[in-house]
Order: C-alpha cells, then sequence, then structure tokens
C-alpha cells in the first residue's frame, strides 16, 4: 500500500525532546514500512525515518529561525501533498482539521487522527462543518466532546518495544515526565510527593507560555533535595529515570487525550499512579500497571502500594497491549476500509 503520513512541523520526526504527536508518527510509520509498505513521510528535513522523507522546511519551526511563519509554511505542506495526492493509495493526516477543506475536494481517501483535546467550543464548531471526514481518536474519552462525526475507529498510541527497557535499579523517587503546566499537575505531584515522604524527580520541558507559572508557582519547591527539575530529557535516556522510579505520577487536571508517558513508564516496568481522568482508565489497568485514583490523598496511599506491583508484569501487559506493530496494523485496516479493500 503506498501511504502518506503528514506530521506537524513545530518538531522533527521524530522531535529530539518533548513532542508526543511526533514521536508517535514515527513510531507509526517506521512501523508501516517494517509491514512492507511504501510509506512517505511529510515532515521537517531535520527528521529521521525509514520511510521516504519529503522535507517540507530544513529544519521543525521549533529550532528553525524565531521570526518564521508557520501560516506560510502550512500552506506550502497542503498544497505539497495536494499535488501529490494521486501518488499514494491513501493519505494520513495529524494535523487537526487543516486539510479538511482542501482535500475534501480531491478524490485520494484520505483520514485524519486528532491528537489533541476536543473539548473547546470552536473544536465543535469546525469539526461539525465536515461531518464525513474520516476521523481516528487516540482514546474512546477523547470523542465525547464531538461525538457526532465520522469516527472511523480509536487507535491507542504504540511504541517499539525496543525502545524502552527495564533497567537494573533500586527504585527510590517518583517520577513526573513531560511537560510543565497547570492542566499537566505538576503541583499535585508536588504535594503527593511530599505527603508520601519519597524524593520527586521532574523530567519536563517548560514552553514559553508557562515560563511565568514555572517561575511562580512550580520553581520556589524545587531544592534539589526533595524536587529536583531536570529539564528536557531524551528517548535515550528515559529508560535509566524511569526505571529508576518507584512510580510515575500522573495527576492530570485536564481532559487527556492519552498520555503517551504512561506507556513510556510501563515499558521501563514501572507503575503508574493516574487521577482517574479521562483516558487514563483505557491506559492504566488498576491494580495491575498501576493505580487509578480519586484524589491527592488517594495518590499518597498508592505510593508504597506500587512497590507490590510486579514490573516484569508491568512491561509484559506494556508488550501485549502497546507496541507499535499493533498500532501500525490497527491503521492498516482502516486504510483498507477507506479505499474499499476489504
Amino acid at each position: 500500500m503506498r501511504i502518506a503520513q503528514v506530521c506537524q512541523l513545530y518538531e522533527s520526526v521524530p522531535p529530539k525532546f518533548y513532542g508526543g504527536t511526533e514521536r508517535v508518527v514515527s513510531w507509526l510509520t517506521d512501523a508501516l514500512v517494517q509491514l512492507g509498505h511504501n510509506v512517505t513521510l511529510f515532515a521537517s528535513g531535520d527528521s529521521v525515518t525509514m520511510a521516504r522523507l519529503e522535507p517540507i522546511i530544513p529544519v521543525a519551526i521549533r529550532l528553525g529561525p524565531p521570526d518564521t511563519d508557520p501560516t506560510a509554511i502550512y500552506v506550502r505542506l497542503l498544497e505539497t501533498v495536494r499535488r501529490r495526492a494521486a501518488e499514494f493509495d491513501v493519505l494520513h493526516f495529524h494535523i487537526d482539521a487543516l486539510p479538511f477543506p482542501l482535500f475534501s475536494r480531491q478524490m485520494t481517501p484520505f483520514v485524519t487522527t486528532l491528537h489533541g483535546r476536543l473539548d473547546l467550543p470552536e473544536y465543535k464548531a469546525v469539526y461539525g462543518m465536515f461531518p464525513d471526514v474520516p476521523l481516528v481518536s487516540i482514546s474512546n474519552s477523547q470523542r465525547k466532546p464531538i461525538a457526532d462525526v465520522n469516527w472511523v475507529g480509536t487507535v491507542p498510541h504504540g511504541m517499539p518495544t525496543g525502545l524502552l527497557n527495564p533497567e537494573p535499579l533500586t527504585p527510590d523517587y517518583l517520577a513526573f515526565l513531560g511537560r510543565i503546566s497547570p492542566e499537566k499537575g505538576i503541583d499535585a505531584a508536588i504535594r503527593i510527593a511530599h505527603a508520601a515522604g519519597v524524593k520527586l524527580r521532574i523530567a519536563a520541558k517548560v514552553d514559553r507560555v508557562d515560563q511565568d507559572y514555572f517561575r511562580t508557582e512550580i520553581g520556589p519547591a524545587i531544592d534539589g533535595k526533595h524536587v529536583e527539575f531536570i529539564g528536557e530529557i531524551s528517548d535515550q535516556e528515559k529508560s535509566d529515570f524511569l526505571s529508576g522510579a518507584s512510580a510515575l505520577l500522573f495527576p492530570i487536571a485536564w481532559p487527556e487525550p492519552f498520555g503517551l508517558t504512561m506507556i513510556e513508564a510501563m515499558a521501563c516496568g514501572t507503575p503508574v499512579i493516574a487521577y482517574n481522568r479521562a483516558s487514563v482508565p483505557e491506559v492504566v489497568e488498576d491494580g495491575v500497571t498501576g493505580f487509578i485514583v480519586p484524589d491527592e490523598a488517594a495518590a499518597v496511599a498508592a505510593v508504597p502500594r506500587a512497590a507490590a506491583l510486579s514490573r516484569a508484569g508491568i512491561r509484559a501487559r506494556f508488550e501485549a497491549r502497546f507496541s507499535a506493530t499493533r498500532m501500525a496494523e490497527e491503521y492498516v485496516a482502516i486504510y483498507r476500509r477507506l479505499i474499499g479493500d476489504s
């Protein structure tokens, strides 16, 4: 099958550090190639892939010139794909609603995976204008705000089973991984760790929009002894970071569409302690791969219980449920339905 993967351009594929969507697109693209498909990736030129790379810009927007106009770049991306659409059996977009007006008016089948939150009012309006566009969700909970559209499947994220692995370390801290922002619950994670009497290590990105929040609300709690801030880490650093943790704290305060860090922790055999919100019950198996809790007090109580969970068992559940191969096979089934090749 000839497949085009069309990704965001803010980060490379895969991203150098933080970047969930681009990381998943990388894993999916390579898994499709390994399954024998002819795949072209439309992304930034600093991307690394097993597929044929079609670079739209030399370097991802985040690392490029500061005066870059993203609108102009995305117009180039869309028109480049449109001009080559007939070369493919299916087009797979990962750029939200941007392709809908243009690609609804051409012949090549296309599908869009929505990677973000969908509960903002403007999303209901724009997706409602295109009720026939095929959409894929990354969790069933993600769908709820815009249920009346053309959902053609839910495909949970998957990652290469050899990317992150359990390391022979003695867990002696709690971990927070991802991005510093109010909705990610970093403030709650600090309080949970303090109440549990366990050190918290934070490996996270701070976006420009969240720098004031980090400086005023989070920074004062970072003392290097009870709370340590590491900053962004690469995939190569995650196995050690997560394997050394007794649990990953995931006290989200927003409708998390999936929560990639949860399966990264599971890949390392690390239990997840997460709030019972949004996608969490679809990812964490309570009492098996971690604990789903309602509040801070329950999260604190879950910290010593996490040590009793089998880290080998957690790793096994990751391999069974969240491999990149499983993800790619589910997408191939959707592609075949779209092109009428069942």
